[in-house]
């Protein structure tokens, strides 16, 4: 396979063989399972998905342990609650085959108007606001959709654990002099409340753990 797909999940029986079959080709799935109770690790399986057990908690622990199973020579990351077309992979995958870039990030742009409240879309104009400031590359979203080079990726040596893996990877390759851009992918409504920003405790949480990221 010429890409290992990670997908972070946490009890996403409903979306995952939507999913799953719409793979494009050269691409395999990694479902790493961060604790699911509906029966998502044996229907990813079962659909022929890699599972990877990760019993740490939190989705930068599930990005992190499929970065570290996977094999392929590009590695990407997309959530697994149906909110993005796998079909739609190959425009953050190919640049990096191509060797035209080192980081592509999926740019969100919502089919309807449910499918990003306008709260989550403010929330994420001004992290990449401060993400421009700090680091000067030009991105309109931090994404779940995204790709980069495995040995590359883990050489960054990431450290977060929860929602503020995706930051810290555009932080530190941003440091690292890395070729970053974005594209635009489409987002649909999600299977399911969100885990990172589906609650108050999780929206503030998820706050916390982007601004530590911004400090460092």
């Amino acid at each position: 396979m010429a890409v290992d797909l990670v997908l972070p999940c946490l009890d996403e029986a409903a979306a995952l063989p939507w999913v799953l079959t719409r793979l494009p080709a050269g691409v395999r799935a990694v479902v790493v399972d961060n604790g699911s109770t509906d029966g998502s690790p044996e229907i990813a399986a079962e659909l022929g998905a890699t599972v990877v057990r990760c019993t740490v908690r939190g989705y930068g622990a599930a990005c992190h342990a499929g970065l570290e199973a996977a094999e392929a020579e590009v590695v990407a990351f997309m959530d697994a609650d149906a909110s993005l077309d796998p079909r739609q992979l190959v425009r953050v995958t190919a640049p990096i085959l191509a060797g035209n870039a080192d980081l592509m990030v999926g740019r969100r742009r919502a089919v309807s108007r449910g499918a990003w409240p306008w709260h989550l879309r403010l929330a994420n104009a001004e992290l990449s606001r401060r993400i421009r400031r700090r680091t000067g590359v030009l991105l309109h979203d931090l994404g779940p959709m995204r790709a980069a080079r495995r040995t590359a990726l883990l050489d960054l040596a990431l450290l977060d654990r929860r929602s503020g893996y995706p930051l810290e990877t555009v932080v530190r390759a941003a440091d690292a002099g890395w070729r970053i851009s974005e594209v635009d992918i489409d987002y649909l409504p999600r299977s399911g409340r969100s885990k990172v920003t589906g609650t108050p405790l999780g929206a503030a949480r998820a706050v916390i753990d982007m601004s530590k990221v911004l400090k460092a």
